[in-house]
This record gives structure tokens, sequence and C-alpha cells, in this order.
């Protein structure tokens, strides 16, 4: 399949995710409960890899493959690959029990030092005593943004206690990437802290937020996720969406109704929430009534999910100049 775009800028995946079972001194750490999931199998057969590789290799496989798979890509450049913060208790300390999986930030930051198509995604608890000292490292590091998943780390991101955070996070310049809407690749969530209302806070405070999978799903205070993001948008320039999963079995439909405000356009970013596109909940099939067969044919023959993943949202109307936004907002070149 031939691209109908020539990007002027890198095409970057703005939203993939790190992994590891505490392999090889990566310092990951995952809980029995999700480890013992149906879904834990899923997973490493995306990443395209086995506890058994792991144990031998060590937990940087899964990075070194995705970085390998990434540069087969014929159109997709880099991808912001996310380390993922835990629970945070009172004391300030790493609750073991509530947290499913912990990806440190040191780990993702080495494995992005070693493949230069990645780029380094920090993950933060605000609750953390040294946070704001933990924001400078990263930087330092080489990140490019920090990424929360409020519903699973338990961070309410409308606690006004969370300013100090905001503002070095606004003075940095460095984006937030928080999930919005129902979350369900984990055993539990907490749905309601990913309520996008609740990033009006930092969002006040000067920091650039982006929305992850634009709140496509779910709904709070009997109002759909989509509408409040979308009163959101209107009412902050710094808002950006990010489009990640809009083609899942779950949200079908849901690119077309982003897609529909022309006016966020220039506030959209490609991604792909790697490594779901290689579990069958983004196939092309999906779309059957939505495309032409013949079109649905030479998706599903394109083998790099990140190719597919870029070919298949081109055919259900992405503006190619889209492509471009994640670029010029992290400054990569």
């Amino acid at each position: 399949m031939t691209s109908p775009f020539i990007p002027a800028a890198p095409v970057i995946d703005i939203h993939c995710h790190g992994a590891g079972i505490g392999a090889g001194g990566s310092g990951c750490r995952i809980a029995p409960r999700l480890r013992q999931s149906w879904k834990f199998r899923r997973y490493l057969q995306a990443f395209e890899v086995t506890v058994e590789a792991l144990e031998t290799a060590g937990d940087m496989l899964v990075l070194s493959r995705m970085s390998r798979r990434l540069a087969e890509s014929r159109f997709v450049d880099k991808a912001v690959v996310f380390a993922l913060d835990g629970v945070i208790d009172g004391c300030g300390s790493l609750d073991e029990h509530r947290t499913e999986l912990y990806i440190p930030d040191e780990f993702i930051a080495r494995a992005c030092r070693q493949h230069p198509n990645l780029l380094f995604g920090a993950s933060i608890h605000p609750r953390r005593p040294d946070a704001l000292e933990r924001l400078d490292r990263a930087v330092e590091s080489g990140a490019v943004l920090v990424k929360w998943l409020p519903s699973i780390q338990n961070i309410d991101p409308a606690q006004p206690d969370l300013v100090p955070f905001y503002r070095r996070l606004a003075e940095l310049k460095l984006p937030l990437l928080s999930h919005t809407g129902e979350e369900g690749s984990f055993t539990r969530a907490d749905d309601h802290l990913a309520d996008p209302k609740r990033l009006a806070l930092p969002l006040e405070q000067g920091v650039t937020v982006i929305a992850a999978h634009c709140a496509s799903n779910g709904r709070n205070q009997g109002q759909p996720n989509f509408e409040r993001f979308l009163k959101l948008m209107h009412r902050h320039p710094n808002l950006h969406g990010d489009i990640s999963a809009l083609t899942q079995l779950n949200r079908l439909g849901h690119l077309r109704r982003v897609l529909n405000h022309e006016e966020f356009h220039q506030r959209l970013h490609y991604g792909t929430d790697m490594p779901l596109p290689r579990t069958g909940l983004c196939s092309p099939w999906f779309q059957l009534g939505r495309l032409p067969l013949g079109t649905l044919r030479r998706l599903a023959a394109l083998d790099n999910p990140w190719d597919q993943d870029l070919h298949l949202k081109l055919a259900l109307g992405l503006p190619p100049q889209v492509l471009g936004n994640t670029a010029a907002l992290l400054g990569v070149v």
C-alpha cells in the first residue's frame, strides 16, 4: 500500500506502553492478580515475547523488539514509550498491594538511550515526596512528556495541593498525557478519576495536557466523557487529544466523532496504544460497512502494526496533516 502523504516532519506515535516482569534488573513489578489474568498472556503475545525469553534475556527484550518492529515501519518514524509509576501510599512510598504494574522511569529512559527511535515518556506520581526532583531528573534523562493513568495510579488531577507539581511541569514545558475515559486493561479501575473535567486544574496552571483517547468512552455525572472533553477543548487552547485506540472493537465510530470537529485538528495527535493493536482488538475487519471490502483486504495484508494502524486511520478520514502535530509539540526533528 503506497503512502497518500509526504510527511514534512517525523511521524511520531505518541502512545505506546513499555512492559516488564522484573527480569534482568529492570525494576519492573507486576502484581500476582494481573500476572494470573488472561490479559497478561495476551499482552505477552502482543509484545512478541514469552516469560521464558524475558527471564533469559531480561525485560529489555520487550523494548528492543518494539524498536525493531517500529524500524520496519515504512511510515512511522518514532514512538513515545511510557513508564508507569505505581500507587503511592499516605507515607509517600510505593503501595505494593495496590500497584498492579510498575515500570520505572530509569528502565524506560535506558531503553530509549539504546534505541533512538523510542522516546522517553516518564511517569511520576505527584504524591511522591520527591516528585519535583523526579521531574527535573526525567527532563535531564530526555523525557518528552509525563504519562498518568489516574484510574490505576489513584491520582486525582483536580486536587488543589498538586498545583506546585503542575507549575513545575509548566516551567519545564513538559506535557502531561493523562488517560481519559474508561480503563479496561487492568483488573480494576477507579474511572471517576479519569473524568476529563478533572484536568481543568493543570490546564489553568498553564500545563499542556493531552487527553489520551479523547475521552471517547464512559460517563461521569450522567454526561458522556466525550462531551466533557469537547467543552474543555473549547475553553482551553492548551488541551490536546490523542487518537490512540479509537479503532478498537469497543470504540468503533469514535474516530469519526473526533474528526468531525475540524476546529481541533491542530491539537490532535497520532497514537496506537501499542501493544493493543497486536491483540486483534483493532482489526481492520471491524470496519466492515465503513470501508470498501478491497480497502479492508489491503489493510489486513499489512504485517507491520504501525503501518496498518496508520493507514486504517487515514482510510477512516484522518487528515494527513495531523501526523505532523506531535513532532511540532514535542520539538522532535
